[in-house]
């Protein structure tokens, strides 16, 4: 590759997004992703979001291996599929540590390599190989909508009080490592509002309620939830419906507004 003057570009450009989709349980996080533009899932083992939705799926991913076969099918053969939705990464992590520990010979990952996280580092190069697969997809005009569950950790801010959080349920580091390679982080949940009910004896409860029973994509990061972007994805609208005709018409939005200036 040439690296002289004449390499030098000076353009907008707008791949195919790398979406890392995380929400509570039950919330739509599969029926969102079907909406995005020819949709081909892959499915792993241990999830059934899709079982109900008329949608074009790969067999379920039982292995590491069928994931990289996944990814190497759409790379490498002529379709019309513009979106790939691995279904979940949460179900995936398991599987990743399935097959470190069958390279390592051990039956735990945390025996891998003899201990100390040993076994989680070997774990993120794996995580790192399947991005890069992904990576070579967008390449070809092909996106990705990685599904995530989360969980309530309390979150310690050195600048202030703890508090607890909405987070993505996965090793930190590949964490770390996801949140820093996707596009867009989409956080999905209803809209709650905290009423104080007296409960007697003088004594008061909060109760969260979902007053329209409506669900709802978060795009920025709260210190209760995950969220963010990059270019156009990081100026969205905090709140939008969760359905994916209301985001991609945000993003739609954002791009003629780009391309007008």
């Amino acid at each position: 590759m040439s690296f002289d003057l004449n390499s030098i570009k000076k353009e907008r450009i707008q791949k195919a997004p790398r979406i890392l989709l995380l929400g509570v349980e039950k919330i739509g996080k599969s029926s969102f992703a079907a909406g995005s533009p020819n949709p081909i899932f892959l499915p792993i083992k241990g999830e059934e979001g899709i079982d109900d939705l008329e949608v074009s799926k790969f067999p379920v991913a039982q292995t590491y291996e069928d994931v990289i076969q996944a990814i190497k099918t759409l790379a490498n053969e002529k379709h019309e599929f513009k979106t790939l939705v691995i279904d979940s990464a949460s179900a995936l992590e398991p599987v990743v540590w399935d097959e470190v520990c069958r390279e390592a010979k051990c039956d735990s990952i945390e025996k891998v390599g003899g201990g100390y996280g040993k076994g989680y580092l070997e774990s993120l190069y794996k995580w790192r190989k399947l991005m890069e697969g992904i990576d070579i997809l967008r390449q070809k005009s092909i996106g990705c909508i990685l599904i995530g569950h989360v969980k309530v950790k309390v979150f310690n801010d050195p600048l202030g009080n703890s508090y607890d959080q909405y987070s993505f349920d996965i090793n930190e580091k590949v964490n770390a490592s996801i949140s820093r390679w996707a596009d867009c982080i989409l956080f999905g949940n209803a809209r709650t509002i905290v009423k104080t009910e007296e409960v007697g004896f003088n004594k008061e409860k909060k109760i969260g309620k979902d007053p329209t029973g409506e669900r709802y994509l978060y795009t920025q990061k709260k210190p209760g939830h995950p969220g963010g972007g990059r270019g156009i994805y990081g100026r969205l609208p905090y709140e939008i419906k969760l359905n994916w005709e209301d985001f991609s018409s945000e993003v739609l939005k954002l791009s003629e507004t780009q391309k007008n200036k």
